[in-house]
């Protein structure tokens, strides 16, 4: 699966860079096409000649080039890579590359890559085990970096513990496999709706929910890592996209999501209605603010359009639905009733029963129910995590239909 990727090595300033040059060979072995990029004390263990010399191309280590003034883009390389491998990665690069500071080539590279990333920690074991160390790597899981976890035995201190990169041959099983199952999405393109809708009551004053859209932008993520092409139809969020295979289009009310999703649903192969509608908007909105009177006030209200059921109406064969269902009584029974009713595929259960699930949290527990009858359960798990098992099922729904 190697065969013809291009993959940026990273050699940082560590002895197991050494390691590095059986790792290139391999790379290069298995059909990769390979540029090395290497910080300044990374030439302290190995030579730029012979990384070169495995690669057959200019080691890179610096902006530009002395001798020619070359310039070296760091954009550039971040556009022509399929993964960016760190390896070996010492704890001053993880820390760099946790907190953004940008002070060679290396890390400059890491921050325009929009490749997968993948980190191969390599130092003494109580550096590795330290809390600083933990912290950095564990943010940079959080923002979708693979960490090839470092192997116990003997170290350069002669101690012996946790700490000792991977081996170069399985550090490249684990980028073959990658590169496998990676893109089960490759080719379609998905719509997903994320956050809540806001309805309009006056101009300072709407009907909404608590939806911070997390797992709407999970699964715009997800959908992107699995290769697709991704339309994601957000109400007012405060999160960021990340991946740039993800178009985003803002909308606020009911009225604004519904037909934001209708002008992309017959292009796309996956729908996603993960967005907490509004069932109900104002039936007048006041052009300025209403005042308080002491009196009660009547709010009229009427109803909006049903996205999913009118996507269930229009679904043409070959096209996946999902849809989710935030229940607080008989769960699986309304969720059951509410596929049927709008000829979903899928219907993802939330249940405000559960601790750590449904909005405001970064964790989810659901359910997944399939048309056909199967479910399954994800417990409580980051949002990221639930989203890639929920991809995982879209792409095995396609998988079981070719």
């Amino acid at each position: 699966m190697l065969k013809g990727k291009h993959i940026i090595l990273g050699i940082t300033g560590s002895i197991a860079a050494y390691k590095a040059a059986y790792l290139l060979r391999l790379l290069i072995k298995q059909g990769a096409e390979v540029q090395v990029v290497i910080t300044p004390s990374g030439k302290e263990f190995i030579t730029p000649v012979t990384l070169s010399s495995l690669s057959g191309k200019p080691v890179i280590s610096e902006f530009f080039t002395a001798n020619t003034g070359e310039w070296h883009s760091h954009v550039d390389l971040g556009l022509w890579a399929d993964a960016l491998l760190i390896a070996p990665a010492t704890a001053s690069t993880i820390g760099k590359m946790a907190h953004g500071i940008a002070d060679n080539m290396l890390v400059t590279t890491y921050l325009s890559c929009k490749a997968p990333v993948f980190i191969a920690p390599a130092m003494d074991l109580d550096m590795y085990a330290h809390a600083s160390t933990q912290h950095n790597l564990d943010l940079l899981r959080s923002y979708g970096n693979r960490i090839i976890e470092p192997a116990t035995g003997e170290l350069a201190s002669h101690l012996t513990g946790k700490g000792r990169m991977e081996e170069p041959e399985k550090i490249v099983e684990i980028l073959d496999r990658f590169f496998e199952t990676a893109q089960p999405l490759r080719g379609k393109r998905v719509l997903i709706t994320a956050g809540p809708t806001y309805e309009k009551i006056d101009p300072v004053r709407f009907i909404g929910n608590y939806s911070s859209g997390k797992m709407g932008f999970a699964l715009a993520e997800a959908c992107a890592e699995a290769g697709a092409e991704v339309v994601l139809v957000a109400g007012p969020v405060s999160v960021k996209e990340k991946h740039t295979a993800i178009h985003r289009v803002d909308v606020e009310s009911a009225v604004e999501m519904y037909n934001a999703v209708l002008a992309e649903y017959d292009r796309t192969d996956v729908a996603i209605m993960c967005a907490a509608v509004a069932d109900y908007a104002p039936e007048t909105v006041s052009d300025v603010k209403l005042k308080r009177t002491g009196e009660e006030r009547v709010l009229r209200l009427k109803p909006n359009p049903d996205i999913a059921a009118e996507l269930g109406r229009r679904k043409r064969a070959g096209q996946c639905l999902v849809g989710f269902a935030l229940e607080t009584n008989d769960e699986e029974a309304n969720a059951r009733l509410k596929m049927e009713k709008k000829n979903l595929d899928f219907i993802v259960l939330n249940s405000l029963r559960d601790a750590g699930a449904g909005f405001r949290c970064d964790t989810n527990k659901v359910t997944v129910i399939a048309r056909e009858g199967s479910e399954v359960e994800i417990p409580c798990k980051p949002k990221t995590e639930v989203a890639a098992d929920i991809v995982n099922m879209v792409a095995g729904y396609f998988a079981n239909k070719d």
